[in-house]
């Protein structure tokens, strides 16, 4: 598999820039290309689902086989629990796995996934799972949607009174109200009036409005919000609001103009923690652009009338909540940013981090070592003759406070746990797992812990 983010100019800048605070990294994935975020707050975890765009495109076009989820609970990093679902979630699907969202009732997660019949044209399905992170299975053995055109970039949304609404399309804005089971609807297929009041007035006259697809639908106070993907493309992010779930509506501008290197865009808003945050999608990584992009987040803050302020992409990304703790169990895929290395599906539960070559590495924002150090331990596995893992502070050449020998283990799968002894690892610091060997590939690794 492609190793696409293996760059070493992006490595060193990322790693010269020390904050005062510590503050995360965009893109928040850099194992996938990852795209069309929507984001979900649950049992005080954010998580946040994903498009994936594979390395390799088909017909120089969007390649798309299935969705990603990844969680956080300091915002800067980002836990990789692999593909919940894919477009063959659906049997009477043929590709496309698009824009989808997932949201919970009721102890149970509702994801709302775009994919094309198998002799048809783009559909909605609704799959279902007990947990935020899958697996998900088809909830009707057919699509929810069938509108005929238009039918992708689902967003939903429960309003405090227990109706759901489902927004979706392009080039046109529909809705309907979900029933209670949320994978039924009542009534038939409202079309939103595309107003130049209600979406902006367009600078090209291919449509009226700048609405273009990808809406984002949700409330906060008293005030609904319809955020878009607005054109002409290359696409910014303009945003609606309305004192009502089905409008009118009032356009209020542009939120993030366009920007990133990609000719779409797709944002999704959360609160979390007392705190905002805007997701999108740009073409940062290496490789990176149209077909190829990756999901970032900011953190801002409403204006007193609950307006968005301009929002501009960042390296940066959002300042970290809190700090991690070194002295539990965390998972190798819990990253912050990475170089080189890939995340696959673990024998012994979950996703462990793998492809290691020489001079990869995973930086993990904000760890909190305390007094000191004494030890560390990881849970590895090598097909090959193995490596190293060098505990280094603050950069990938910084102060080394460790180094814990990994050694064949005669499988890739084949999982012992190492340990080494640690001198100097105190107070808070950016932790970097650095991984040295021989050539190819070296070992993988599933957790870690001080």
């Amino acid at each position: 598999m492609k190793k696409a983010n293996k760059v070493a100019i992006l490595a060193v800048m990322l790693s010269a820039f020390i904050p005062t605070f510590c503050y995360g990294d965009n893109p928040i994935v850099q194992t996938n290309y990852t795209t069309d975020p929507a984001p979900m707050v649950y049992d005080g975890t954010c998580y946040v689902y994903t498009g994936h765009d594979e390395d390799n495109l088909v017909n120089n076009f969007f390649t798309m086989n299935d969705w990603r989820c990844y969680s956080s609970t300091d915002m800067v990093n980002w836990t990789d629990h692999g593909s919940p679902l894919s477009y063959q979630t659906f049997q009477w699907s043929r590709g496309d796995a698009w824009a989808g969202q997932c949201v919970e009732r009721n102890g149970k997660f509702y994801f709302y996934a775009p994919v094309n019949l198998k002799n048809g044209g783009k559909v909605i399905g609704v799959a279902v799972s007990d947990r935020p992170t899958g697996p998900f299975k088809d909830a009707l053995g057919h699509p929810l949607i069938t509108n005929g055109s238009g039918d992708i970039d689902p967003t939903v949304f429960i309003d405090g009174d227990g109706q759901a609404y489902l927004y979706w399309g392009n080039p046109n804005l529909y809705y309907v109200k979900l029933n209670q089971d949320m994978i039924s609807y009542s009534g038939t297929v409202q079309q939103v009036p595309l107003t130049t009041e209600g979406f902006g007035k367009r600078i090209k006259t291919d449509r009226a409005t700048t609405y273009e697809e990808g809406p984002w639908f949700y409330k906060r106070n008293q005030l609904y919000y319809m955020v878009f993907a607005g054109g002409p493309i290359s696409e910014h992010i303009g945003y609606s609001t309305s004192t009502s779930p089905t409008g009118p509506w009032t356009y209020r501008g542009v939120i993030m103009p366009t920007q990133g290197r990609s000719f779409t865009n797709h944002a999704g808003v959360v609160d979390y923690k007392g705190k905002s945050y805007f997701f999108y999608h740009n073409g940062a990584l290496p490789g990176g652009g149209g077909f190829h992009r990756s999901v970032c987040v900011e953190e801002f803050n409403y204006q007193p009338d609950g307006l968005f302020p301009t929002i501009n992409m960042t390296q940066s990304g959002p300042e970290q909540i809190g700090k991690v703790n070194p002295y539990v169990k965390n998972e190798a895929e819990m990253i912050g940013f990475a170089s080189g290395i890939k995340t696959e599906v673990c024998q012994e539960g979950g996703m462990n981090v793998g492809y290691i070559e020489n001079g990869d590495w995973i930086k993990i924002n904000g760890v909190d070592f305390g007094s000191s150090a004494k030890s560390f331990e990881a849970r590895v596995a090598s097909g090959g003759s193995g490596g190293n893992i060098e505990l280094r502070l603050d950069s990938p050449t910084g102060s080394l406070v460790g180094t814990c020998q990994i050694t064949g283990t005669g499988g890739w799968q084949n999982w012992t746990t190492k340990s080494c002894t640690v001198n100097g690892a105190a107070g808070e610091h950016d932790l970097y797992l650095k991984f040295t060997g021989g050539s190819g590939y070296l070992f993988n690794v599933n957790w870690w812990k001080f």
